[in-house]
């Protein structure tokens, strides 16, 4: 079923006053590593949200301010401002502007004038937390609880956060990662030799069969996706997908190896922030595994030093290797999971035309996703409750890969693996 024009443009387009951006705005959305903002009176930092240019900075007594980036006067980047005595302060005329956006200093303006005090910038909620620093950028009073995703409550010796741009609309990011079918095709000639894949029994079966049969399930989260193959006589082979509303996805486990989960943040229309989690529930992570983490293997990537910007980008054509795809170490030529994924999801263009779609069995998932996007955009602009998944136990659930008899439901055979509970292990093949 392709969209029509007016469903495109609601998917896709998330500026404020937008259908999809309003609802994007009533969630908390992961703005920057924590790393980024070290200390207070650190250096500010350039952030694209939803369309909007703004400046993250931690004033002098640590408190975490996200701004517009560009002062009201006479449109300086406040980038190059001074960050200090709790505010940044532009360095053309001197005005400054504390977390909450009020202007508390004009030294270009007499010392009786008022001008001050009527001059505000844009100001957003900034919380930390899980290395992530948060932003809420909808009405103060709908403000929903701080994230509960199962990943953002662990220690930090159990979960990896990275963040890199992608340039293409977050839904086709997000489509993809719902998408268990192309695992069989896209990833099949790296899934026993990626550290973060390698040694799964499941390999064997996503690798013998390619044509899956999704079956998908409302739920308080957004979806449950269920993607079932053949394993033996007396089993199938399932691989559960939650999609979390707004742009959460939990990837289904691969053998032993830890669970991984993406979040697709919109910058504008035609780029993103593409999140990426690797974390265990219940063990630290091994130093084997962070330091394959670190050299962007798994879902993480190499970045063009100093930037979030993926080392192999389409101006190189993702440094495709057509002798490695010739004789099979990469189907697609692509090094790395992560950048097999986004090389062709950004090959679609910056924004793909879904009007001209062929949509087959395989893409239940993607079409039930459109849908669940395009009715919480509809019941918000008619003022119905709040979002589905800004309750915290529905953002706490688990993914899961699992066999299950032959006719049973997954949701009935693997209901206590997608249960999420402190310090239990994930169920995995």
């Amino acid at each position: 079923m392709a969209l029509t024009q007016t469903q495109q443009l609601t998917l896709i387009e998330t500026g404020r006053g937008t259908p999809m951006g309003e609802l994007f705005r009533r969630y908390w959305i992961p703005a920057m590593l924590s790393w980024e903002l070290p200390e207070p009176d650190c250096d500010p930092v350039q952030i694209r949200l939803l369309g909007e240019d703004l400046l993250g900075f931690r004033d002098t007594d640590g408190n975490l301010g996200l701004i517009q980036e560009y002062c009201p006067h006479r449109g300086v980047s406040l980038y190059y401002g001074r960050n200090e005595e709790c505010g940044i302060r532009c360095s053309y005329h001197g005005w400054k502007f504390d977390v909450s956006g009020k202007c508390v200093d004009m030294p270009s303006e007499p010392d009786e004038s008022n001008f001050k005090d009527k001059v505000r910038v844009t100001a957003y909620r900034l919380i930390e937390r899980a290395g992530v620093l948060w932003a809420y950028m909808g009405p103060p009073d709908a403000e929903p609880p701080p994230p509960q995703l199962e990943w953002a409550l662990l220690p930090p010796a159990n979960r990896y956060v990275s963040k890199r741009i992608q340039e293409c609309n977050y839904l086709q990011a997000l489509e993809g990662a719902i998408d268990s079918s192309h695992v069989s095709t896209l990833h099949r000639f790296n899934l026993d030799n990626d550290p973060m894949h390698e040694g799964a029994h499941g390999n064997v079966f996503l690798k013998a069969d390619t044509h899956p049969k999704f079956e998908v399930q409302d739920s308080k989260s957004g979806l449950l996706i269920g993607a079932r193959r053949n394993a033996d006589a007396q089993n199938d082979y399932w691989r559960i997908t939650p999609f979390i509303m707004p742009w959460y996805t939990i990837i289904p486990p691969f053998g032993d190896n830890v669970i991984g989960a993406h979040a697709f943040v919109p910058m504008d229309d035609e780029n993103c922030w593409t999140w990426s989690i690797n974390y265990d529930p219940a063990r630290e992570l091994t130093k084997a595994e962070v330091a394959a983490m670190d050299a962007g293997m798994g879902i993480h990537v190499e970045y063009v030093p100093g930037t979030f910007r993926p080392k192999a980008n389409r101006d190189n054509n993702y440094l495709i290797d057509r002798s490695a795809q010739r004789t099979k170490k990469s189907f697609s030529g692509v090094k790395g999971i992560s950048m097999q994924d986004a090389s062709l999801q950004e090959s679609m263009g910056r924004i793909v035309d879904r009007t001209n779609e062929r949509l087959g069995t395989s893409d239940a998932a993607i079409i039930a996703a459109r849908r669940t996007l395009l009715r919480a955009a509809e019941d918000l602009a008619e003022g119905g409750p709040p979002p589905i998944a800004t309750e915290p136990e529905a953002q706490y659930v688990r993914s899961a890969s699992i066999l299950i008899p032959k006719g049973v439901p997954f949701a009935e055979g693997a209901a206590e693996a997608l249960r999420a509970a402190p310090g239990k292990p994930f169920v995995s093949v």
